[in-house]
């Protein structure tokens, strides 16, 4: 079993639960229907802040959870499961570019 399939089997335990659903609007609610990282408000997805793989016993934990748009999602999801970070200045042009985006 590859690293990305054994990282995706622990959270899908709990992902997969009825309750989930719940919880996970709960969270998009409390962080305001928009990612904690970018603000983006589109693709939502609801990130266990730290990985249920390490920390299972804050799986259901609202503290542990985040609203999280489905780029930062996957960026943070990569840098978990050891696939590295991004070029520092790749990720300073594109803060640079989305904030010129935003003043217009």
């Amino acid at each position: 079993m590859n690293l990305r399939k054994q990282y995706a089997a622990h959270s899908r335990r709990i992902t997969r639960q009825p309750r989930w659903k719940a919880l996970r609007e709960a969270v998009k609610d409390r962080d305001g229907w928009a990612c904690v990282l970018c603000g983006a408000r589109t693709r939502l997805e609801v990130d266990h802040v730290k990985p249920v793989r390490d920390w299972p016993e804050l799986a259901w934990d609202m503290g542990n959870l985040q609203t999280l748009c489905c780029r930062c999602h996957s960026r943070k999801t990569r840098v978990e499961i050891g696939l590295g970070r991004e070029n520092p200045a790749r990720e300073a042009w594109k803060k640079l570019a989305r904030s010129g985006l935003n003043e217009q």
